[in-house]
């Protein structure tokens, strides 16, 4: 299909998700609370570096907890992945995103997409960079975006005044040995990088960024270490979407990470980065319009993993297997 074709399916699959007006905004975080319910943006960023959006594609709002995924990116990466793994695990939980409750077998958060495995990612983060943490990591998100990036010092505060069920998880991952004190700094870290500000755009490139194995198809700047983001998307693909996981791993088929601001990014890998923005949420905490243009899209396209189209390696097929 020709990039003009590409333009005119997403369009389309924008007009058809448009009209859609279920769920709520997340008004537990008060300054969430006050973003227009009906924006709506959808962008498409190619590994060849090419851009194409539609509707509110530039209108920015909070990373949230799409944050997590980039933060276990970068974890990884300064730290390994056997430390890493000595904190938090990898498998998906079942429940809420915001649980207190750990693996009953390893009294380890679940794995670093909810919030008490990304808290404890975000305590490593501070034992790897120290106080130069979120200046580190937000320019990490910044050369995956190809634009400097800036937190919301508003959405911040409002989390850091309101954050109490957070503040509970830090203090059980205290206890149980998995986090360090004092546990403080690392929740100011967490929803300091809860509060960056993107757009769908952004979302687009920095996805394009993870689905190029690393390097930013727009700069040609290595940004994320290869082995760190192939270790990301996996557990994107099965933890990615919360307690919806598996539906969206049956129903869209890539690795996919959402946040409560209304963003959703994907990853098509080695081809397309997908961001979207609504902020109307279903009970689960994601886009409402979010996830039905993704499985929209992935229909349209053909970008399910599993999709029968899809050839796999190239290196099998040179190989003669």
């Amino acid at each position: 299909m020709s990039g003009e074709g590409f333009s005119r399916a997403m369009g389309a699959v924008y007009e058809q998700c448009l009209p859609l007006r279920d769920g709520t905004v997340a008004d537990y975080i008060p300054e969430l609370d006050t973003v227009d319910p009906e924006s709506f943006g959808i962008a498409l960023a190619t590994t060849s570096g090419q851009l194409l959006s539609c509707g509110d594609a530039e209108h920015e709002f909070t990373i949230q907890s799409i944050s997590k995924a980039f933060n276990f990116c970068i974890a990884l990466e300064l730290l390994g992945r056997d430390e890493v793994l000595k904190h938090v695990g990898v498998e998906p939980s079942g429940d809420a995103f915001n649980a207190i409750i750990f693996d009953p077998q390893t009294s380890l958060p679940f794995n670093p997409m909810v919030n008490a495995g990304a808290i404890t990612v975000c305590g490593l983060l501070r034992r790897a960079l120290g106080h130069n943490a979120v200046e580190h990591v937000l320019e990490r998100f910044s050369r995956a975006a190809a634009r400097p990036l800036a937190i919301s010092d508003a959405v911040y505060r409002s989390e850091s005044l309101t954050g109490h069920r957070n503040r509970a998880l830090g203090h059980m991952l205290v206890s149980v040995g998995v986090a360090d004190q004092p546990i403080e700094p690392t929740l100011e870290l967490y929803f300091q990088l809860c509060s960056v500000l993107v757009n769908a755009n952004d979302l687009a490139r920095m996805g394009a960024t993870l689905a190029n194995i690393g390097e930013n198809p727009f700069t040609g700047e290595s940004v994320f270490d290869l082995t760190a983001v192939r270790d990301t998307l996996s557990v994107m693909f099965t933890c990615g979407m919360y307690d919806y996981s598996g539906n969206w791993a049956l129903d869209v088929g890539v690795p996919a990470k959402s946040g409560v601001g209304g963003g959703v990014v994907g990853i098509v890998n080695r081809q397309l980065g997908i961001g979207t923005f609504s902020p109307r949420l279903d009970a689960k905490g994601n886009s409402v319009r979010g996830v039905r243009a993704f499985e929209c899209l992935s229909g349209e396209f053909g970008l399910h993993a599993f999709e029968f189209t899809n050839f796999g390696s190239q290196f099998v097929r040179d190989i003669g297997m």
